[in-house]
Order: structure tokens, then sequence, then C-alpha cells
């Protein structure tokens, strides 16, 4: 028998079509509609990558640290060269003692900006990710925070230029967790501090 790769790649997809539902056309896989059995919605599924994040800071801020690149530094505890060393210098280093080093989110990899005091971490920010932002932080909802960690020890709202914000205060042991939403469905970012 004499195949050519195209008469593989249409086997190929005959298969796919009698397993995943899919529909083969002009020499392409297109997706069909398929049971939720089958197949989930990207919507699901960013869905439930929104809430591993949520729930991936949850034991790590018990010991003052995120998850993720910077697992290992410590609110309080871990100096500017544990920083440095962990995950290099700062894109855009803090002009003055009060300011942010910017660790700016890159392909795969979270923002982050932490700031220090005395030369040791006094904040860390978590930014997320940009790219499928939606299955980061960007999926995460008040309402989705609230059911899942139960009452928040204090909320608030602030104002950060012309945006007003809902700043939702977790205490985890020494340490306090905040959520900054834009509105009830954006999350902005993460803050971690001492209490």
């Amino acid at each position: 028998m004499n195949f050519t790769l195209r008469h593989i790649a249409r086997n190929v997809a005959l298969v796919a079509v009698a397993a995943f539902g899919l529909t083969y056309a002009s020499g392409e896989l297109m997706y069909a509609s398929a049971s939720p059995a089958v197949v989930q919605t990207k919507a699901q599924s960013a869905q439930e990558h929104a809430l591993e994040t949520l729930m991936s800071f949850y034991k790590p801020a018990l010991l003052g640290q995120f998850p993720g690149e910077v697992k290992g530094l410590t609110v309080g505890k871990s100096t500017r060269s544990d920083v440095d060393k962990l995950i290099g210098k700062a894109d855009v280093p803090g002009k003055d003692a009060d300011a942010f080093d910017v660790y700016h989110a890159e392909m795969g990899h979270p923002g982050y900006a932490i700031s220090y005091k005395l030369n040791k971490v006094r904040e860390m920010r978590y930014f997320g990710t940009n790219v499928e932002r939606e299955t980061n932080i960007g999926g995460i909802t008040l309402k989705m925070l609230k059911q899942h960690w139960g009452k928040p020890t204090a909320t608030t709202t602030i104002k950060n230029g012309k945006l007003v914000q809902q700043k939702v205060v977790y205490n985890r042991g020494s340490y306090a967790l905040t959520f900054i939403f834009n509105d009830a469905t954006h999350l902005d970012h993460i803050n971690l501090t001492k209490r």
C-alpha cells in the first residue's frame, strides 16, 4: 500500500472523530459540539484553574510565603539578596525606601512586586500572568473567594486614582493575605504582609 501523509492525516482525523466528537473537513480538524462528559468547555477549565490558583495561596500564606516561583521567600525574614538569588534582579527597581521592586509577568511567569524594610521583605504582591489570565487570578471572583475561604477578616473600599477597589483581607497565622478587586469579578492582585 502506498500511503501519503494526507491519507495518514485523514485516518487519524477519522479516529479523532469517533473518539472525541471532532469534525474533519477539507484537511483540517474542527471541534464539533460534543457532550460535556467528553469535552470540557474552555470556561469550565479556566474556572477550575483559577480555583486551583486561589487554593494554592492558602497554606503558604501561613508561612508568610507565596506559592510558585517565589516559594521560599518569607515576608519579614527573606532579604533582598535572597530575592535576587531566587528570581533575579528586578525589571524595575524601586526608587526609594517605600517603593516596590517590580518583576514583570512574562510568558508563563507571573508578575510580582516586592518592597523592603531594613533589607527584609516587607510586602509581596502577586499580579498573575498576562497570557490566559482567566486561568490565573483573572478568573478568581469575590464570590469564589468567599465560597472557598469563608468570611474575610476585613473588607474595605479603597481609592487608587479614579479606580475604586475592594480590599478583602484574610488573616493567615501571623500574616495577612489581601485580595484587591477592581470589581466583584476582576481580581487585580494579591498582597502578603505581616499582621
